[in-house]
């Protein structure tokens, strides 16, 4: 399926399960206001269309709120993304796409990922050295660990996420999704 088919999709199944004329979503750092009618999805900080993947990524995220009612809840267990369907056999291409992007980023100084992560809204972590938690959308939590370098080992980073994000999502939404938090680090 093309990109231009999935996001037709999209939004005919967003229109399918609601009559809605817009509805308001918060995204990472921003708020988007979706109108399923006009097939626009439009940033509030400014005032702009999303970009498609953005768009399809709200699209899908609203169609399974819709679908369920409500959205599953928060679980507070972490899996990593080996344990999402088929994200053992991706793990190498979303490490590099995601992981190793915050390590070139913020390896030599992995506390500046506390400074980076107060523009999502992040809040700290509990886990040793630096670890951040991001709630890009309701119900869906992602979590960012980074070890930091000593004498044995270089610093390296992995993502987490709450389990629920399974029933929300299919592996390759949650891979942009972490990819468009990743960027705004």
């Amino acid at each position: 399926m093309s990109y231009a088919q999935a996001l037709d999709k999209a939004w005919e199944d967003v229109r399918a399960l609601s009559g809605q004329e817009c509805f308001n979503i918060k995204f990472i750092s921003d708020t988007c206001d979706i109108f399923p009618v006009s097939k626009r999805a439009i940033s509030a900080s400014c005032s702009a269309g999303v970009k498609d993947h953005v768009a399809i990524i709200l699209l899908h995220y609203l169609a399974r709120k819709l679908a369920l009612g409500k959205l599953p809840e928060l679980t507070g267990e972490w899996i990593d993304f080996s344990a999402l369907e088929g994200g053992a056999g991706y793990y190498p291409a979303f490490k590099k796409r995601t992981e190793s992007q915050i390590v070139r980023k913020y390896g030599d100084n992995p506390e500046a990922l506390f400074d980076a992560a107060r523009r999502l809204s992040a809040k700290r972590g509990e886990f040793k050295d630096v670890s951040i938690i991001i709630y890009p959308l309701e119900d869906v939590a992602i979590l960012i660990k980074m070890s930091k370098a000593d004498q044995e080992f270089s610093s390296s980073a992995s993502i987490l996420f709450d389990k629920n994000i399974s029933a929300i999502f299919c592996t390759e939404d949650i891979v942009v999704l972490t990819e468009l938090i990743v960027h705004q680090l």
